[in-house]
């Protein structure tokens, strides 16, 4: 827990109307939170708190990349994550989150910010993993060492109905 303590806010201790923050979040970070979709990444984030009429405004942006298994060669990729995020909070008596709003305890004033910065994260990656385009999947892969292997000769049987089916 010691490595996410940076990512800790101090809501009942702001002398102004609003704070920034700024991380650099990798590999230690992803290993720290224990999450299930990312395990590694680089990126940069950035947190302004606002706090306004007994409620905290917490405007996150990162810009980095994660790596993602690709869908279809089962490789490793970096996978550009770019966006921004809102979260309300606010002090009550015990913490709860809606979905809405987190209450954290008034009497503690502080609340760490690495989950739901890692849930941010996570809802950005796509539901479907593959290289961007342009880039290539399956690099080992050559066309001409595929081209050139024997054919096994029942799919050139198969070929031959299919001809067929388009002449009729």
């Amino acid at each position: 827990m010691e490595k996410l303590d940076s990512f800790i806010v101090d809501l009942k201790g702001m002398s102004e109307d609003s704070v920034s923050y700024r991380w650099h979040i990798d590999d230690d970070f992803f290993s720290a939170v224990q999450g299930p979709e990312v395990k590694q990444g680089q990126l940069d984030v950035a947190l302004r708190v606002k706090q306004t009429s007994g409620t905290y405004e917490l405007s996150f942006q990162f810009e980095g990349t994660v790596k993602v298994v690709c869908d279809r060669c089962l490789e490793l990729f970096d996978l550009p994550i770019a966006a921004e995020r809102n979260l309300k909070v606010k002090l009550g008596e015990t913490f709860e989150d809606d979905g809405d709003i987190v209450t954290v305890p008034s009497e503690d004033g502080t609340f760490c910010v690495a989950w739901n910065l890692y849930e941010f994260i996570a809802l950005e990656i796509p539901i479907r993993h593959v290289h961007p385009e342009g880039e290539p999947c399956l690099e080992g892969l050559d066309e001409e060492e595929s081209e050139s292997k024997d054919v096994d000769p029942r799919w050139n049987e198969l070929k031959k109905l299919l001809n067929n089916n388009k002449k009729v």
